[in-house]
This record gives C-alpha cells, structure tokens and sequence, in this order.
C-alpha cells in the first residue's frame, strides 16, 4: 500500500498505522479520510496481521478536521456536503468494524474527529498530557459522523454534555468517562501500547473477531429469549472450529497456542 498521509510499519503481526500530517497535527481532508478507510479494510482481511495500532506523528494524534477542507465544505452545496460527510462515516465504520483488535495511541490533541478515531478504535491508550474534545458545535456544526462511537464510549448523559459545551477533557477525565482505557506517561506511552500487544496475540484471532461481533450485537438489548438463543449460537459455532481444537490442545499441553508461535 502506498500512501501519501500515512505511514504504515509491519512487524511480528503487528501493522503500526501512523497518521503523518503532522504540520497540520493531522488533521482530515478528503486524501487523509480515503486513506485512513482503504488501511483498514486492507489490513483487517490480512491473515497476516493480528493487532492494528493507529497513532500520529508529531505534537498531536489528530486536531480534527482540516481548516482548509471545512472551508471548501462552507462554499459547497448539501449534496457536496453529504458526500464528505457519508466519505467520513464510511471511514470511522472500517475502524470500528475491523474484524482485527485495535488500539489507538493518543497524544496530544484528539480533537473532533481525532476523538471520533481514539472512539471508534477497540482499546485507547492515551498520554498523561492527551486532551480530547468534541468541538464542532464551535464551528456552528455538529460531531454527527463520529456521534455512534463516542456515544457507545461515554454513553448518552456525558455525550449530552461533552456535544453541547465542546469542553477539552484531559486525560484524567477521559479514563473516568471510559473513553481511555488506560493513562499512562508519555514515556511510557509505546510500552503499554506493547503490553497490550502482547496479551491480544495470546487470543485466537477468529475468537476477537467473534468477540467483537458479539458486542456489537449485545450492546445494550434487554436479556430475553432471542438474544439467550443468540448467545449460545455464537459460541457453539466457535467451540467446533479448529481454533477452539487448537486452544484447548495448548492449554492442555501447557504450549503456546499455534497463532502465538506463528507472530514470532
């Protein structure tokens, strides 16, 4: 994959995806978004790769939109607009549905759209110093393509408030919100992110991808029939894979299971 806004490292199963807009703290445009959705689904149908981790370089993660492209997005018409749009949403969806575990490594700002990305990732570790915002109602808009992954990060009472009044939330805040999962020094930001790595590639990757499919799925329904059929559904098709065989087979044997062997 050649890129012209990201920069992506391979290694040991692990694809380090690295936003590289870093004169403009990487924020969106057009080229940025289109990139950012083509990785994604490139590497999630990857077999070769196990965990995607998505950071920034420079000063900031991601400070949102673009200037330029918001005031292209002035000038034109709804239609115009709606496309950028629908190119933006398209784009959080392939993160989030990525069938591969995903971390987002934030530092700095993680503004608008850059807090859209640190939410629709699986797992967010941020710096000490991280600040997030959803800051478009001060741009007289709204974080309408980012809302469905934020939402299900911090819930509908703390999005109310965060939607309305664009507050920064440090980092602090963010891990007592559920938006980071863990806070650590900016120093110690590539080890956690790796003692993170390091328990995902323990797991059977059609098992996180089941995983996730599941909470999806479960989310908030109500516990009733259907979803105690679905549940039992699921895991039923799993336990008679070859995965599961090969799980059991490991821990029975005290090995390492064949997906833990095949990232060294």
């Amino acid at each position: 994959m050649n890129f012209q806004t990201l920069q992506l490292q391979r290694a040991a199963g692990v694809a380090r995806l690295w936003m590289n807009r870093p004169e403009v703290h990487n924020a969106f445009d057009e080229a940025l978004i289109d990139e950012l959705a083509a990785a994604f689904d490139a590497l999630g149908a990857d077999s070769a790769v196990r965990v995607v981790i998505l950071g920034g370089r420079g000063r900031s993660f991601s400070a949102g939109a673009d200037l330029n492209w918001m005031q292209r997005a002035a000038q034109a018409g709804e239609e115009e607009n709606f496309a950028d749009a629908a190119r933006l949403a398209r784009m959080l969806r392939s993160i989030a549905e990525c069938p591969k575990p995903t971390i987002a490594r934030v530092h700095g700002a993680a503004l608008g759209g850059g807090m859209g990305l640190a939410s629709a990732c699986d797992i967010c570790i941020a710096a000490e110093e991280a600040v997030f915002a959803t800051s478009e109602v001060r741009f007289g808009i709204i974080p309408a393509a980012i809302s469905p992954y934020v939402i299900r990060a911090i819930g509908e009472r703390q999005a109310g408030r965060y939607f309305q009044t664009a507050e920064r939330i440090g980092a602090a805040r963010a891990l007592q919100l559920g938006l980071a999962h863990d806070v650590v020094a900016a120093e110690a930001l590539d080890a956690k992110v790796d003692e993170l790595v390091g328990a995902l590639r323990a797991g059977g990757p059609q098992a996180q991808a089941a995983a996730k499919q599941l909470v999806a799925a479960v989310g908030t329904r109500a516990v009733d029939d259907a979803m105690v059929d679905d549940t039992a559904r699921r895991i039923a098709r799993l336990r008679a894979t070859a995965e599961a065989r090969e799980g059991l087979q490991a821990f029975l044997a005290k090995r390492p299971a064949a997906w833990v062997a095949g990232c060294d």
